[in-house]
């Protein structure tokens, strides 16, 4: 978990950053791209954790 809030707030700086610097487009397209893996290591983790238990 410490891992997914590292790249969030990594992400988050980056695109702010990114957005309020002139000339700083690729800045803003490595935060967003950073977004967009962290959620994808989320959605991942989720799948793998989540135990398959029977329906009642």
């Amino acid at each position: 978990m410490v891992l997914f809030l590292t790249l969030l707030i990594a992400g988050i700086v980056l695109v702010a950053i990114g957005a309020a610097v002139d000339g700083m487009l690729y800045m803003l397209s490595v935060g967003v791209l950073l977004l967009i893996a962290d959620l994808l290591y989320l959605a991942a983790r989720s799948m793998w954790r989540s135990p398959r238990r029977p329906v009642r």
